[in-house]
């Protein structure tokens, strides 16, 4: 397909085949026209705004019996830890309980349309039982793709380039992982205005992949949040955003084991998943 961009026609192609071009392309993804491009700018996100965003925590434990789901005992625990992790780190947090299909759609359509011009960022904590691609409200599920949409570029003026985190505890199915054994032990000073992806700056931090079950202790809270939380507390002043959800990663694949009266549920792992739209690198102030 033709485009035409700056007075310069360039040619656009799907990757389903073999094409030659005689612009020079960079690892940037354009043609080396100039080295001082538009978007030579620092690849860090401005994290000092007058504030530093809401963050917006959806608890789910109790569900309706037409839901045919079970009580989510130890979330309320994930819940106060989060609360503490995000306030700590310098945002207005607010939580709400047992949420319904409407609740949650309604309280984050809300949020979606308030001035978000003196934020630097958003957060939003998704704690529920789900299956891929979906989160249960306490009355049925919805697409969690129908919530974090109400955030895109395109909708939410006053977020575009900033970051969205999204941060969900729920299953994503019915796999389990058994595990294996291994022997190894500040801001743009530019004013010029630029088009940018409506799905750019969102991170999706899921507590497990695609098809698995997300585990939750009754008593401790689950152990993606336990990890997160923890986590942010030791390096959030330090490490990038994403380096620290490596260390997430490596907290829960490591230190976490299913212990279950039930044998094909005792002695499973589990391993959470980063999805990552982020255009620079995020460090908290």
């Amino acid at each position: 397909m033709a485009d035409t961009q700056n007075g310069t026609h360039t040619e656009d192609h799907i990757d389903a085949g073999p094409f030659l071009s005689t612009h020079h392309v960079n690892l940037k993804g354009g043609t080396t026209k100039d080295q001082e491009s538009k978007f030579a700018h620092r690849f860090s996100y401005k994290m000092d705004y007058p504030e530093m965003g809401l963050c917006i925590i959806i608890n789910n434990k109790n569900f309706l019996p037409t839901t045919r789901m079970g009580m989510r005992n130890g979330t309320d625990l994930d819940a106060q830890r989060l609360q503490s992790t995000f306030k700590a780190l310098g945002y207005k947090v607010n939580i709400y309980n047992d949420q319904n299909c409407a609740d949650i759609y309604g309280r984050l359509k809300k949020v979606s349309e308030e001035d978000h011009s003196n934020r630097s960022s958003f957060v939003c904590a998704l704690l529920s039982h789900g299956e891929d691609g979906k989160l249960y409200g306490v009355d049925d599920c919805l697409p969690i793709k129908s919530l974090t949409s109400l955030f895109r570029g395109d909708r939410c003026k006053t977020l575009v380039g900033k970051p969205k985190l999204f941060f969900i505890q729920a299953c994503r199915g019915t796999d389990l992982d058994p595990g294996v054994e291994t022997d190894s032990g500040p801001s743009d000073s530019s004013e010029e205005t630029y088009r940018i992806p409506v799905e750019a700056d969102f991170l999706y931090a899921y507590s497990t992949v695609p098809g698995y079950y997300s585990w939750r202790n009754t008593m401790n809270g689950s152990w993606f949040i336990q990890s997160l939380c923890e986590m942010l507390k030791l390096h959030g002043k330090t490490l990038e955003l994403v380096q620290i959800l490596t260390c997430v990663n490596h907290m829960v694949a490591l230190e976490f084991e299913s212990c279950s009266n039930q044998i094909d549920f005792h002695a499973k792992k589990q391993i959470p998943c980063v999805v990552s739209m982020l255009t620079k690198a995020l460090n908290f102030p």
